[in-house]
Formats: C-alpha cells, sequence, structure tokens
C-alpha cells in the first residue's frame, strides 16, 4: 500500500485522482484550504474513507507551507508519492504575505518548497514520485525569466507560461539531486473545475457553452496522474505527458542547465528549502 499525497486534492482533478488512487488500494493524504470541502471529500469514499485523511492548509505562504509540512512529518515517516494539482487562476494584482504574486505562489514556488521539505520522507519510499500539474506548457528553452520571481506588475498573459515552465525545471533538478526519484509534469488540459470561478465574467460564458464540445472530463485529466503513481517504470528522467489521458504519450524534459540553475538558487534564497 502505497501512501499518497496530492496537494489540492478536495476539489476538481485532484479529488478525482484521489478517488482513483483509493480505488487502487492507497492510501491518502489530501491537503486544501477549506476544511468543509475537506471533510465532504471524505465522506464521498464511502468504506475507503479510512485509508484517506484531510490536512486543512495555506500554501500560498512561506509560514504555511512550513506548517504543512511540519504536520504531515509527524504523521507519516515515509510518503511514496507527492502530487501537485493546486492551482489558482487570477488577473489581478495579489500579493501574498511574503510580498510575491498569489500566482507563482502558489502555481509554482510552493510546489518547490513543499517537495523539498518533504524530501526526507520521499527518499524512504522504494521508488518516490513527484508530479506537478500545469496547463499546456511544454518544455521549452525559449522562454524569458527576467521577470522572475518578482513578477511585477503581473500580467496574467505574459507571466503564466514563464511561471507554469518553473515546474518543469524543477523536474529536471530533482530528477539530478535525488537519485531513484522520478519526477514529472503533468498538463491538466482544459475540465471545468473550481479554478475557473474567478475568470472574467465572458470565459466562463464561453466555458459553459463550449464545454460540451471542447473540455475534457476530469476523469481524463485525472488519468495520467494516476497511471504515473501507479507505475514506475517511467522514472529515470523528467518527463511530460502533454495529452491528458494518454499516459503512453511523454516526452523526456530537457531543458538548460544553467536556466534551471538559476531558478532553483531564486527558489532555494526565496524559501529557505
Amino acid at each position: 500500500m502505497k501512501t499518497i499525497l496530492i496537494a489540492g486534492g478536495n476539489s476538481g482533478i485532484g479529488l478525482q485522482a484521489a478517488r482513483d488512487l483509493l480505488g487502487h488500494g492507497n492510501r491518502l493524504v489530501l491537503l486544501g484550504r477549506d476544511q468543509r470541502k475537506g471533510e465532504a471529500a471524505l465522506a464521498s469514499f464511502g468504506a475507503a474513507a479510512d485509508r484517506a485523511s484531510f490536512l486543512a492548509a495555506d500554501l500560498s505562504t512561506h509560514d504555511g507551507v512550513r506548517d504543512t509540512a511540519s504536520r504531515v512529518l509527524a504523521q507519516h515517516d515515509r510518503i511514496d508519492a507527492l502530487v501537485h494539482t493546486t492551482g489558482v487562476f487570477t488577473f489581478e494584482e495579489s500579493r501574498t504575505a511574503d510580498g510575491l504574486h498569489l500566482f507563482f505562489a502558489v502555481n509554482y514556488l510552493s510546489r518547490y518548497h513543499l517537495t523539498q521539505l518533504l524530501l526526507p520522507a520521499l527518499r524512504l519510499a522504494e521508488r518516490p514520485v513527484v508530479l506537478m500539474m500545469t496547463a499546456a506548457i511544454p518544455p521549452t528553452d525559449e522562454m524569458d525569466f527576467a521577470r522572475f520571481p518578482e513578477f511585477a506588475p503581473f500580467s496574467l498573459s505574459r507571466d503564466r507560461k514563464p511561471i507554469q515552465l518553473a515546474n518543469h525545471h524543477y523536474a529536471a533538478h530533482l530528477t539530478h539531486t535525488a537519485p531513484g526519484l522520478a519526477a514529472g509534469v503533468v498538463n491538466a488540459g482544459s475540465a471545468k473545475t473550481d479554478i475557473m470561478r474567478i475568470a472574467p465574467w465572458y470565459m466562463r460564458a464561453g466555458m459553459k457553452v463550449l464545454g460540451p464540445l471542447a473540455l475534457d472530463s476530469v476523469e481524463t485529466s485525472a488519468r495520467n496522474v494516476v497511471e504515473a503513481v501507479r507505475h514506475d517504470d517511467w522514472g529515470g528522467a523528467p518527463v511530460y505527458w502533454g495529452k491528458p489521458g494518454r499516459f503512453d504519450q511523454r516526452t523526456s524534459i530537457t531543458l538548460d542547465a544553467t536556466t534551471t540553475q538559476h531558478l532553483m538558487d531564486a527558489s532555494r534564497k526565496l524559501t529557505g528549502a
């Protein structure tokens, strides 16, 4: 039985992945901001709920991540897989208590920070796995990181891609620095989830009209996460799943090592981890 931690596992794609992984006999720890959603998620698991737990967590700040990691490590010596499905979608110039933009803090930095703090527990697993879910951002060196990590003033159209691409660089870093750990990035696809609740009205209206034809189901979007956790024959190099539901279609993440090191140094400076 594997112990799997899913950040963002109380709703959307993370919740669907949790249901599927529970169905395969695993033990789950779910993280989320909303205690009520967490309790509802556990209740929806039925008899399998005895193999799941929920921790209310604010992963948008350094202190919140440190507190979460401390509580997780107090309850679990070993973590077999860490899955990051947390995400925010915002156009606003919203800053966290650490002075970082919320989109950057949640969609990348908290993933780096939490994983680094949980590495001791991951290293005790036979074949540890770390997965990060993003939008459809294929790995590429053609990206300007000059605004990393301040992104001030924030512009979603300009800053979304470099922030999400940082997940690819972290996957490459993990594979290089943590021998035996399998790290990958998963395209979330276009599933309709709560992340769109603060999108402009015209985007929400468009999704409502086009959704039945254009959107992926949450089951499809969760499938690559579930398969990557269940199977351990894809490790050895960081990989990217670009097509939701197509676990067999994956590409190696090959990026400029100097850029990766620059981003990791900046992330370490920000978090101390």
